[in-house]
């Protein structure tokens, strides 16, 4: 799959092509924000003028008639910053909310039209990351820090004035803990954090990722009594996120105490000037104590100020990390549209010199495979794991595209065939069928929508599905997974199988669906298959190769060839890998617990 080259615009800009008509919102709230701070500032003034008055009049501060009004407008321009600030965050986080919402939507709209093949070569749980955590990333971008980047512009600006126009000499010693505190940030937030966030969004996803094959995996590690060692990616995964975040925090930490330090420390540097200027021999005014009180309390402003940019630079790191993820499923393009759309004769499966690679420089999966299952015949997909039998099954559906030869069905290659044409005339059987927590008779109609309940009910009936139904409170409304409902692997392989029946498409594919199923389970299963089967043609993986011996023909694959091929009598006395795989199929159920059989 090719990637789109082109350049990408700014993440403010992209941000803004998902807001629609709400992006003036957007730029209401910047404004809001940016007057906010200003007026922020205003109780300050209000304050300077009190305690000027109360140093003017002392002792007689009963001279002093204008402290109640002064701290009346400090409190109602308070109250105005944050009544503005709020209204700035509504019109923000409305936007934000909005947008959140269409970048998931635009992501999930684009992954129904990638190849089925995409979730299983990225992963659910990466996936699952990307439309939930760069979503997350965007609208708190949207919602705080572009707010807060208008506040962190007006602020400085606004105490700039205000401590020049007080007393420049304050003012000046004032900027010295504020540089140093920007040299400190610069060091935590300067371009090498766009990698260090990027690797940690990296190690974060793969951990979600693997997080999730693990949780899957439960049932066989308690079952054998497993610990995560395992599940080695899982395990590894989880060690790489604690030694990216151990070693990140250890290279942050002297620069974050010492940024910490300066942001909080201008009053030091003002008591340590006001020293100075005594022992420079100059006096010491009514006016230097109200300047140095004014300059104390005005510049904890700037601790909220910093704070604020520091974190408006992390999240704009994060949204722009947070369109490079997105982009990895944007990017990705779907199968191109069929120029000539071509209607197959009939359902005969055929490969014809098939190559196929996962990517470009891996080895290939499948090398130049032939072979063709006529209409109506039942072929046989074996041979050791990983020897290419799913990959061979999953190009028939179109999971992937293959890089040489063609996949056939009725003579028509299916990149020349309609999307929904080709999905109507293939049903796959998963080993592992998951159902939704929906009713049974909804569960099987997503096999045909229109369906009546009657055809569904005869669907049911054909994958030996009765006595499934008997036991259910409410029959075929009964919803799977509610109050307590819950079906063995054998009994939601039957009603996948009934989904695929209602379906009645003419190729099936059946990869491993009996690997899940106890004895008595299996026997219901072979039932329904049969009922599957009937006109149909029919491609079957299997490792229970007792499944496979009335195979009208039995493909053997080893390492992406097909080693050898024929009916189960003929591969027997041919005494090949077949032959030793049937042998120990033998050998694996003659075996009991218990006894020797060294």
């Amino acid at each position: 799959m090719e990637k789109n080259k082109q350049k990408k615009p700014s993440a403010l800009g992209r941000l803004m092509a998902y807001a629609g008509g709400r992006k003036y919102l957007t730029y209401l709230s910047l404004v809001l924000s940016f007057v906010s701070s200003l007026v922020g500032l205003l109780p300050f003034v209000y304050l300077f003028a009190m305690i000027k008055e109360v140093i003017e009049v002392a002792p007689y501060f009963e001279n002093a008639v204008g402290i109640v009004h002064n701290g009346i407008m400090a409190v109602l321009f308070s109250v105005a910053a944050i009544v503005i600030y709020f209204g700035a965050l509504m019109c923000s986080h409305v936007t934000a909310f909005g947008i959140g919402s269409n970048i998931k939507r635009a992501l999930l709209l684009h992954i129904t039209k990638l190849p089925l093949g995409f979730s299983e070569q990225m992963g659910s749980g990466r996936i699952r990351s990307i439309i939930n955590d760069s979503s997350i990333a965007a609208e708190t971008y949207l919602a705080h820090n572009l707010p807060d980047m208008a506040g962190a512009v007006a602020t400085p600006l606004g105490l700039m004035i205000l401590m020049f126009f007080v007393d420049w000499r304050f003012g000046l010693i004032s900027l010295i803990p504020i540089l140093l505190a920007f040299a400190c940030m610069f060091k935590m937030i300067g371009p090498a954090m766009q990698d260090d966030m990027r690797l940690y969004n990296n190690a974060l996803e793969d951990m979600n990722n693997e997080a999730v094959e693990y949780v899957r995996g439960i049932p066989v590690v308690k079952a054998f009594g497993q610990t995560v060692h395992s599940f080695s990616r899982f395990k590894a995964s989880i060690d790489n996120y604690h030694k990216f975040c151990v070693s990140y925090t250890k290279r942050m930490r002297q620069p974050m105490l010492f940024f910490t330090m300066f942001i909080n420390s201008a009053f030091a540097f003002l008591i340590a000037f006001v020293l100075i200027m005594t022992k420079g021999g100059e006096q010491i005014t009514a006016q230097i104590v109200l300047n140095f009180i004014f300059y104390v309390i005005v510049t904890p402003v700037i601790t909220t100020t910093m704070n604020r940019i520091m974190f408006m630079s992390e999240g704009a790191m994060n949204v722009n990390d947070a369109f490079v993820r997105i982009d990895s499923i944007l990017d990705l393009k779907p199968f191109d549209v069929p120029k000539k759309i071509e209607i197959p004769a009939d359902n005969t499966v055929e490969f014809d010199g098939v190559t196929f690679r996962y990517s470009e420089d891996a080895a290939p999966a499948l090398d130049h495979i032939s072979f063709k299952a006529g209409a109506g015949k039942t072929v046989a997909l074996v041979g050791p794991s990983g020897g290419g039998k799913t990959t061979a099954a999953s190009l028939i559906s179109r999971f992937f595209d293959v890089q040489e030869g063609a996949v056939k069905i009725g003579g028509v290659d299916v990149r020349n065939m309609e999307k929904e044409k080709l999905m109507n005339m293939v049903s796959y059987v998963f080993q592992d069928s998951k159902l939704l927590k929906k009713s049974v008779l909804e569960n099987v109609r997503l096999g045909r929508p229109d369906a009546t309940e009657a055809e569904v009910m005869e669907a049911l009936h054909k994958a030996q599905c009765d006595e499934i139904l008997e036991k259910l409170t409410d029959g075929i409304h009964t919803v799977i997974g509610a109050d307590g409902v819950y079906l063995s692997g054998g009994e939601m392989q039957r009603i996948a199988i009934a989904r695929a029946i209602l379906k009645d498409a003419p190729v099936v594919v059946l990869d491993e669906a009996t690997a899940f199923a106890d004895p008595e389970n299996e026997y219901l299963v072979q039932k329904s298959f049969a009922e599957l089967a009937k006109g149909k043609t029919v491609i079957m993986i299997a490792h229970r190769l007792s499944t496979v011996k009335n195979a009208d023909e039995i493909i053997v694959f080893d390492n992406g060839h097909i080693a050898e091929r024929g009916k189960h009598d003929a591969l027997i006395s041919l005494g090949g890998l077949y032959k030793k795989m049937w042998d120990d199929y033998q050998s694996s159920v003659m075996w009991k617990v218990g006894e020797n059989n060294a």
